[in-house]
């Protein structure tokens, strides 16, 4: 059985949480899945039209979180860990059954989504993969924010820069392979805020669920979090994972170096929505070994993009 085929989860695994925005407890059970299914979620307290794809092109909000709706108005928020959980680990097919509007956002990184979903296990089926490969640069700015994808040759590069006036923040850049790094630092960063933004996030009805148990508050000089940060660059590497978790409502890995200036949910959607309105911008490649050069096999990165 070939590593370069599609996975799903090997059990059903079962969480609950507080919801970051809305506050309200919310319970979520993915389940394994028939290869080309993908991942798809679907809202059991609705008992019509409750089938919702996170798709890029049904992205609806991307203020503070993402948010994928279907036609009829059903919604699930708040998904990006979860998806960025899903990407890194190779999970290409999953049903996601979710009692509510947004995904628990637990400790506020993906950490327990990696690690709930690594104690289930994966079922390795005998359906080949596909990635996206990109083929031609594409760039999104907006005054002094941008974004920028180009081809690539076998990785997703990732190199994301932060510009805080804020000197706990400050400028912070990372930059990660994604098929090839150890991302336990990305996966384990946690969202985060400044203390002077609160007022004014609740006050647009957000972050009622939001605590020190599940998000990074810095205060002028000041972390308030008791424990501190969990890495040197845990801003920065928080947008990564973001990032990564956006990238994944193309439905595939992707083929590609991406370069990120102060972004966020949606300069990547807006990029995904550039890329994909012209076929000649990406091609979609089923993957099989023989199509590999040799030493490709040997990477240590296929435990991601297989």
């Amino acid at each position: 059985m070939s590593y370069l085929t599609q996975k799903t989860v090997k059990n059903n695994i079962s969480f609950s949480g507080i919801a970051l925005h809305s506050g309200i407890n919310v319970n979520v059970c993915i389940k394994p899945a028939k290869p080309n299914f993908g991942i798809v979620f679907k809202r059991i307290d609705l008992k019509l039209n409750n089938i919702i794809y996170p798709n890029f092109n049904n992205v609806t909000n991307t203020s503070l979180n993402t948010t994928v709706e279907n036609e009829f108005g059903a919604k699930v928020s708040t998904i990006e860990h979860l998806m960025g959980a899903l990407f890194g680990l190779g999970v290409d097919n999953a049903l996601i059954e979710i009692d509510n509007e947004e995904v628990p956002i637990l400790d506020g990184s993906a950490k327990i989504f990696i690690e709930k979903i690594l104690s289930s296990g994966l079922e390795v089926s005998n359906s080949p993969i596909k990635i996206i490969k990109i083929n031609k640069e594409i760039n999104y700015s907006e005054g002094e924010k941008f974004i920028s994808i180009k081809p690539s040759t076998l990785s997703l590069n990732i190199d994301f820069e932060l510009k805080y006036k804020n000197e706990v923040i400050g400028n912070q850049r990372n930059k990660v392979k994604v098929y090839e790094d150890d991302l336990e630092d990305i996966y384990n960063s946690r969202t985060y805020c400044l203390f002077e933004d609160i007022e004014m996030i609740k006050k647009s009805g957000l972050a009622k669920g939001g605590s020190l148990k599940n998000a990074i508050v810095v205060k002028d000089k000041e972390i308030l979090n008791p424990e501190g940060l969990r890495n040197k660059k845990e801003f920065v590497n928080h947008k990564i994972l973001d990032c990564i978790g956006d990238l994944y409502t193309t439905g595939y890995r992707i083929v590609a170096s991406i370069r990120c200036s102060q972004g966020g949910h949606y300069l990547t959607n807006k990029l995904l929505r550039e890329v994909f309105k012209d076929k000649d911008n990406f091609s979609i490649l089923e993957i099989k070994e023989k199509n590999l050069p040799h030493t490709l096999l040997n990477k240590n990165f296929l435990r991601s993009i297989a």
